[in-house]
């Protein structure tokens, strides 16, 4: 299987959420694993949130910075360029869709171009619904 794997899952797999182990299960089991660099980003923000906040330890911080990076070296991260801002500028087939779901669908949908087949893993719900109009296989 051909995994685009969005934040939500990669959060919950990172952060020990409900929903870790189909997602460890899902990532584990793919022979491919793309995501866009956007996904980095964010998850890095959430680490700095939870610091800043108190919810998470820094050395705890610095463990799982560490853990989602040298998972990452082994996919494909897809650059927002500019016929993904593009993508996300236009609407899709469910909106309203937020500004950082529309890239990360965008970027999806070029990743499809470029890997077909490939299936999308998210556990947002309006993530999971519009990827579903566009064609994808959603995940878990």
């Amino acid at each position: 299987m051909k995994l685009f794997a969005e934040s939500s899952a990669v959060l919950a797999w990172l952060l020990g959420e409900a929903a870790e182990r189909q997602v460890r299960e899902a990532l584990a089991g793919a022979e491919l694993v793309v995501a866009s660099d956007l996904l980095i980003l964010e998850c890095e923000r959430v680490l700095i949130r939870g610091v800043t906040l108190r919810e998470i330890k820094e050395g705890q911080a610095a463990d799982l910075r560490a853990r989602l990076h040298h998972t990452a070296s082994a996919w494909h991260l897809w650059r927002i360029d500019p016929d993904v801002i593009e993508r996300a500028r236009q609407p899709f087939p469910e909106e309203p869709v937020r500004t950082l779901d529309a890239l990360h669908l965008a970027t999806a949908l070029a990743a499809r171009s470029a890997v077909p087949g490939i299936a999308l893993l998210s556990l947002d719900d309006r993530i999971r619904r519009v990827a579903s109009q566009l064609g994808f296989q959603v995940h878990p």
